[in-house]
């Protein structure tokens, strides 16, 4: 079994900064990718980044240019650094995990966005 434990969420104004980050544990053998999703209330949830063991980033279009993922394959940790953070960015933020044959979640951080 992989745990993923979150941390980072929290209240911030209008154009100011977050980080999160995420941290494996476990049965851990080759990670594939790491990411973060996120659900706002009232919809669906949302793909919000991507990274690959070798570097390679997807982003949403909502947080291109703002959002940052990165990792330290070495911790088994991915980060999602949120820059110039909107009100629209408010939601819980669940990282992930994808090794062979399995997908693994976190618990979940609030981030809020409000003046």
């Amino acid at each position: 079994q992989v745990q993923l434990v979150e941390s980072g969420g929290g209240l911030v104004q209008p154009g100011g900064s977050l980080r999160l980050s995420c941290a494996a544990s476990g049965s851990i053998f080759t990670i594939l990718y790491m990411g973060w999703y996120r659900q706002a209330p009232g919809k669906q949830r949302e793909l919000v980044a991507t990274i690959t063991s070798g570097g390679d980033t997807n982003y949403a279009d909502s947080v291109k240019g703002r959002f940052t993922v990165s990792r330290d394959n070495a911790k088994n940790t991915v980060y999602l650094q949120m820059n110039r953070m909107k009100p629209e960015d408010t939601a819980v933020y669940f990282c992930y995990v994808l090794v062979v044959g399995s997908t693994y979640w976190g618990q979940g951080t609030q981030v809020t966005v409000s003046s």
